[in-house]
């Protein structure tokens, strides 16, 4: 008797065990899914190219000191970086250009699509 609710105090457990293994897996859906919530239909400055910048690039390049003396807290500052290929030349890694974000992950795929569909465009200010 003594063995018999050994084993079944160890299956429950066991089981216990799996249940809690299980119910603590997470991953993020742009991970699993990066091509299915990338929505580059309607790429405008104002609502999703500087709110990129001003999550990635600003807190450096911004104020009355910014770094390399590039400012990306204005259109019009942005636009000078995007009209002579400095812009797409860090953010995408491109050889002999600065990669940026610095010393930090390169920008999400989709944040990079975004950023090549406003180029792309003629960077308009919209």
């Amino acid at each position: 008797m003594k063995h018999r609710s050994s084993i079944l105090f160890f299956a429950a457990l066991m089981l216990m065990l799996a249940f809690s293994v299980s119910s603590c897996y997470y991953d993020k859906e742009e991970v699993l899914y990066p091509d299915s919530i990338c929505d580059t239909a309607d790429v405008r400055y104002s609502t999703t190219i500087q709110p990129v910048l001003s999550s990635n690039c600003v807190s450096c390049h911004g104020g009355s000191t910014p770094s390399a003396g590039i400012k990306l807290d204005t259109y019009e500052v942005v636009s000078i970086q995007a009209a002579n290929g400095r812009l797409w030349g860090a953010v995408s890694h491109s050889a002999n250009f600065s990669p940026m974000p610095k010393n930090a992950n390169k920008l999400s795929n989709c944040n990079l699509a975004k950023i090549k569909k406003w180029l792309d465009a003629g960077h308009p200010n919209n």
